[in-house]
């Protein structure tokens, strides 16, 4: 099988697959229509996130048969014409689910804590510890929105942490354990000290946490979005910040990223951005949840299960 990488991955992926007696090429140098032109005999794609596959880009790619997507979201795959076209489609959540839950965490945990802020006063000789004073997760609870791979693993990072953990998902029922109780949308938003959102973007989820969405909430929570910008109305999440629906938010992914995720859109901020920059009720890392040395790895092999899995069982 001819399979062409458009994106770099972790070079497990090529090696097992051309150990099991695949042929491999490299087109991350290759944009445009040259780009284009190298797919005419591509049985397979394998993508991250600077290329949209919609049907013209598939027109070039006739013989295609799978496309396997390094990373967990696939927003940038027009699924229906993928699926009209026999074509199967591929992601690993599973290899960065622990970065994302981790990373979350990690936000979290510095925004509480302030611990930002403190590092920069300290390096200052300003020495400010009433100010600095922090709050603990203990005791409090914790909703997740979409219980999937991140969000399954984000629980799992909440044990020990004397947290109850509520979570929703529209499209699972019977997750609950012995740490997660299954709520509705709404009584997650009731009930939480932390709301944290673990959703794909597809029509139906952009701006998922709205004006409404905010409003919704029981009682001054933290907010967590490593998922993607979009989902969140970033101009909505202030004026809770400043209402004070929401204490403090952790974002790793904004809704001005460039469709790539390369990047931000525009060469300068817009008024929304240049309100989310001065608030210091805002913690923001650059879309890097899911990326470590341990997840480049995990990504990249997770799809060479997947695939070979596959075609050994005759489904591929």
């Amino acid at each position: 099988m001819k399979i062409n990488f458009v994106d770099s991955v972790h070079p497990v992926l090529s090696e097992r697959l051309t150990v099991a007696g695949h042929t491999c090429e490299d087109l991350s140098e290759y944009d445009g229509d040259a780009l284009l032109a190298q797919l005419h005999d591509s049985e397979g794609l394998v993508v991250r996130s600077r290329l949209v596959i919609d049907e013209a880009v598939l027109n070039h790619a006739p013989k295609l048969r799978f496309i396997a997507r390094a990373g967990a979201g696939m927003e940038n795959i027009h699924q229906a014409v993928c699926t009209a076209r026999n074509i199967r489609l591929y992601n690993s959540p599973e290899g960065n689910r622990d970065s994302v839950a981790e990373h979350a965490l990690g936000m979290l945990l510095a925004l509480m804590n302030h611990l930002p802020k403190a590092d920069r006063e300290v390096r200052r000789g300003i020495w400010d510890r009433i100010a600095n004073s922090g709050n603990e997760l203990c005791g409090g609870t914790v909703g997740i929105v979409g219980f999937g791979q991140m969000g399954t693993a984000f629980a799992q990072r909440l044990n020990g942490f004397g947290v109850k953990v509520l979570a929703h998902d529209k499209y699972r029922k019977g997750f609950a354990n012995a740490h997660v109780e299954e709520v509705t949308r709404e009584e997650l938003l009731e009930r939480s000290d932390v709301v944290s959102l673990h959703l794909p973007l597809t029509p139906e989820t952009e701006h998922y946490a709205d004006a409404a969405f905010f409003n919704a909430l029981g009682r001054s929570a933290w907010f967590i979005n490593t998922a993607r910008g979009p989902l969140v109305d970033t101009a909505a999440l202030l004026d809770a910040i400043d209402a004070g629906k929401v204490r403090g938010a952790c974002l790793d992914v904004l809704e001005f990223e460039e469709r790539s995720l390369r990047g931000l859109q525009g060469s300068a901020p817009n008024p929304v951005q240049q309100r989310l920059y001065a608030c210091d009720k805002v913690l923001l890392s650059p879309h890097v949840a899911g990326i470590t040395a341990e997840s480049y790895f995990k990504l990249a092999n997770v799809l060479a299960d997947k695939i070979l899995r596959d075609i050994a069982d005759g489904r591929l």
